[in-house]
């Protein structure tokens, strides 16, 4: 019998509900400079994608006005920010039937690394997964690797030592990146995704419960199963 496929998780959104504390920092950090704050559909838009891009092309700030507003996020997200996030409801039981069924987990986040080990260690998450990669901290790049999600899905994947996982994630930047490095990518229904965002890009399935997810995960599991049968007794059959 195969081992369980393991399971690559998207941060924010995803695992963890910023409850505001993303936007709310971004938002501070813009009143502070005296620039134009976007309206809460714009700011939820911004969470899950590269901070940096979505600054430039949502909030329309200036590139040499970026680092600013970004160091002063930074500072509010660290004060207050995590201490406003929460786990999604199911997700730690979620991780830890994970833990005790030998199936690997990791994270591969945008958010620079040692601020999602920062969050996960709030949240007492961090045991429970294999690895955890982000972008580095001037998010120019993965802490390990190329620039963008597919970087740090693969970073994820090297330190997992298998070609074989199932992308978990809220945003359309979350499938891209796994499909980037040949994986299936679930979506969850419960983050920042506009509707029909995650269908489109070409979700395996979208889900809106952590029991909708195991179930998703275990069909995935069983399709695999009968493929690598299929392909054993192919091998071993004299007659084909």
């Amino acid at each position: 019998m195969p081992t369980p496929v393991p399971v690559i998780f998207d941060l924010d959104g995803t695992l963890v509900d910023p409850a505001g504390g993303i936007t709310g920092g971004i938002a501070a950090a813009l009143r502070q400079l005296g620039m134009p704050v976007p309206g809460p559909p714009d700011l939820d838009a911004m969470v899950g994608p590269k901070l940096s891009h979505s600054l430039l092309e949502i909030a329309g700030v200036p590139a040499d006005r970026l680092e600013d507003v970004i160091r002063l996020y930074r500072a509010h997200y660290l004060a207050e920010g995590i201490a406003r996030s929460r786990v999604y409801d199911g997700i730690r039981e979620l991780l830890e039937s994970f833990a005790a069924d030998g199936r690997p987990a990791a994270v591969a986040t945008q958010k620079p690394e040692h601020l999602a080990r920062i969050v996960l260690d709030h949240h007492g998450l961090t045991g429970l997964f294999h690895t955890i990669r982000g972008s580095a901290a001037d998010e120019s790049a993965s802490a390990h690797g190329p620039a963008g999600k597919a970087g740090i899905v693969a970073a994820a994947l090297a330190d997992l030592g298998t070609g074989h996982a199932v992308m978990v994630g809220d945003r359309a930047q979350d499938v891209a990146g796994a499909a980037a490095n040949g994986l299936e990518c679930i979506g969850v229904g419960w983050g920042f995704a506009l509707d029909g965002e995650l269908a489109g890009a070409g979700a395996v399935a979208v889900v809106h419960s952590t029991s909708d997810l195991t179930d998703t995960i275990t069909r995935l599991d069983a399709v695999r199963t009968g493929a690598l049968q299929a392909l054993n007794e192919v091998h071993t059959d004299g007659n084909v």
